[in-house]
């Protein structure tokens, strides 16, 4: 069944890493129109997860910012096929650094570096953009898909314009190895997953207690890798800018949690300015704190 599903759905996916990209926002608009007005997919998510994060907006507010979302998300989900074939160039021209003085200085220096970011922006292109301007070699932790075809096919997406891939369960080990080597990594945590609620870091995020994995704190404490925030913004339809940002030179003199309250805060930030590029539609909020 993995593989009907895969097979019938890559032409479709192919064509639309074809078309150009003008055509691929009438597309999306379309997307939107049938997917969130007309089958409504998870927009009660969508409209609790923000009512609660802004109890300070109205109930006008708060549907300017979930349509907003909306057009963002099938935009995001299009552009996501888009880097299966994007080119070098195009790939530059739609997601660029906006400085990269302290990257270059960190390099320099030989010191590898864990990114942290979050699900916002366009973290596809993100990558894409990063591996195409930065003389780091870019890592990414990744959860692995239950569908090994699809699989695969994100496999092939992130890596084909230079970007290396570490499997979630894999992390600690292959970034040890990583340190004893010559290569100058660095190494992107996506961090506002949901862990479970037994082993994580809680704290308020967007007016909720909110769960964050250890796992950036940890591996940054133990290796005491700088940590640098990454920023995506959209600049215009398409278009994405990106800033690091220095978040902690020295991990192995932090506190315990310190890390990890600055990376959350850091990016509840972002999202408080421009609330739509955030992943609303994502059940962030699913598990209790445990007493």
């Amino acid at each position: 069944m993995d593989a009907i599903k895969y097979y019938i759905s890559l032409p479709f996916i192919y064509l639309i890493s074809l078309l150009p990209f003008w055509f691929i926002y009438r597309v999306s608009d379309f997307v939107n129109f049938i997917l969130f007005t007309v089958i409504g997919y998870r927009q009660e998510v969508i409209a609790t997860n923000l009512k609660n994060s802004f109890p300070e907006k109205t109930e006008e507010e708060i549907k300017t910012i979930q349509k907003k979302f909306n057009r963002f998300f099938c935009d995001l989900a299009l552009e996501t096929f888009k880097s299966l074939t994007i080119s070098k160039k195009e790939a530059l021209k739609r997601c660029k650094f906006k400085d990269t003085e302290l990257l270059d200085k960190l390099y320099s220096e030989k010191k590898k570096v864990i990114f942290v970011l979050g699900h916002y922006g366009n973290w596809e292109l993100g990558g894409a953009g990063m591996s195409a301007q930065s003389n780091y070699q870019l890592y990414v932790i990744y959860h692995p898909l239950t569908n090994k075809y699809f699989n695969q096919l994100i496999i092939k997406m992130r890596t084909r314009l230079g970007t290396k891939l570490i499997s979630m369960n894999n992390t600690f080990r292959k970034m040890v190895a990583l340190k004893n080597s010559e290569e100058i990594s660095a190494t992107a945590f996506i961090a506002d997953q949901t862990p479970s609620s037994k082993n994580a870091y809680w704290t308020t995020f967007l007016n909720q207690d909110t769960p964050v994995f250890w796992g950036t704190e940890l591996i940054a404490s133990k290796l005491n890798y700088p940590v640098i925030y990454i920023k995506i913004n959209q600049v215009k339809r398409g278009y994405y800018e990106m800033t690091a940002e220095m978040l902690c030179e020295n991990p192995k003199d932090t506190s315990k949690g310190e890390i990890s309250e600055l990376h959350t805060k850091r990016l509840e930030k972002d999202i408080i300015e421009r609330p739509e590029f955030w992943l609303w539609s994502h059940k962030r909020w699913k598990h209790k704190r445990v007493q």
